[in-house]
């Protein structure tokens, strides 16, 4: 079938496995928000996050459908639905999105991701994310607590109440360290120790292990490669990225490092930030061998 076909095919499924779904969704999100009851709430909750949990199957069935595609993945078979992950992953396209839910819909709680508060007043897409219970992030820049010392600490106080919720249930939060898409420019840009990642933030990772470090059993720890060079998503949806690696580990969190003020403690700030370096050493070598193991071609 010829690439542009199968792009057309891939997405016409992806919009009606998304015009399946979402109705019911925003339709739950709708119910949640006018009832503030909270065993009412935290079953709504649960409903919603199936709603998600059968678009991502769907989207998984109709990548199967459309997509000659070779995958590598290796994981941990202690992984469950019923604990309490923080998930980190490399970033080089919007397909490792679709990656990372396509590996571990229903081995993990669905994954969720920090937003600014600001982004609850997104319409539909606000509600849908606040029914989905990701976590709304509120941080105060160092410039605005100096002139304001009155809000000092209220920043981590409002996020650990947009995460209470979670005590309840289990949940996997998901944050991309490098905080942008990987390139070769942007890696030129900032030279940094690593042949195949940028420069990994460890501050907002440090920000939710504050609100929530208690509740997470362990890091859970992917690595993305694409044999054949990065695929942008028409190239994906076109059928024409052939292979795709997902090496996925299950790590301890130091325990001294599940709780600390990242901001003003210096000597746990240079801690933490070694530790998450050691992770992206880790990381790094990973995908240096399976660069070098895995013969590459560019993706059209």
């Amino acid at each position: 079938m010829p690439a542009f076909l199968t792009g057309l095919i891939a997405i016409l499924l992806l919009i009606l496995n998304t015009l399946l779904w979402a109705p019911l969704l925003i339709g739950l999100a709708l119910l949640k928000l006018l009832l503030p009851i909270p065993v009412v709430q935290t079953t709504l909750s649960w409903l919603v996050d199936g709603c998600a949990s059968c678009w991502i199957a769907g989207n998984s069935a109709w990548m199967k459908l459309t997509q000659a595609m070779d995958w590598q993945i290796e994981r941990p078979e202690q992984l469950s639905s019923k604990g309490w992950y923080f998930v980190v992953s490399n970033h080089q396209s919007w397909v490792d999105i679709l990656v990372l839910q396509h590996c571990l819909n229903g081995r993990i709680p669905l994954l969720k991701f920090f937003l600014k508060q600001e982004l609850i007043w997104v319409p539909i897409m606000g509600i849908a994310w606040w029914a989905l219970d990701f976590p709304f992030m509120k941080r105060y820049s160092k410039a605005y607590l100096a002139r304001h010392p009155e809000k000092r600490g209220q920043d981590l106080n409002t996020t650990r109440k947009s995460c209470e919720k979670f005590q309840r249930k289990p949940t996997s939060v998901m944050n991309f360290l490098e905080g942008t898409r990987f390139s070769q420019g942007k890696h030129a840009l900032q030279r940094p120790s690593y042949r195949h990642l940028l420069q990994p933030r460890a501050g907002g990772m440090a920000f939710a292990m504050s609100v929530m470090g208690d509740n997470f059993h362990s890091l859970v720890d992917v690595t993305i490669h694409y044999p054949d060079g990065v695929p942008t998503f028409w190239s994906f949806l076109s059928g024409k990225m052939r292979r795709c690696q997902v090496l996925i580990q299950q790590k301890d969190i130091p325990a001294e490092l599940s709780q600390g003020d990242y901001q003003n403690d210096i000597d746990f700030r240079n801690r933490f930030q070694q530790w998450v370096h050691e992770l992206w050493l880790d990381k790094d070598d990973t995908l240096e061998r399976l660069s070098l193991t895995s013969s590459t071609r560019r993706v059209e």
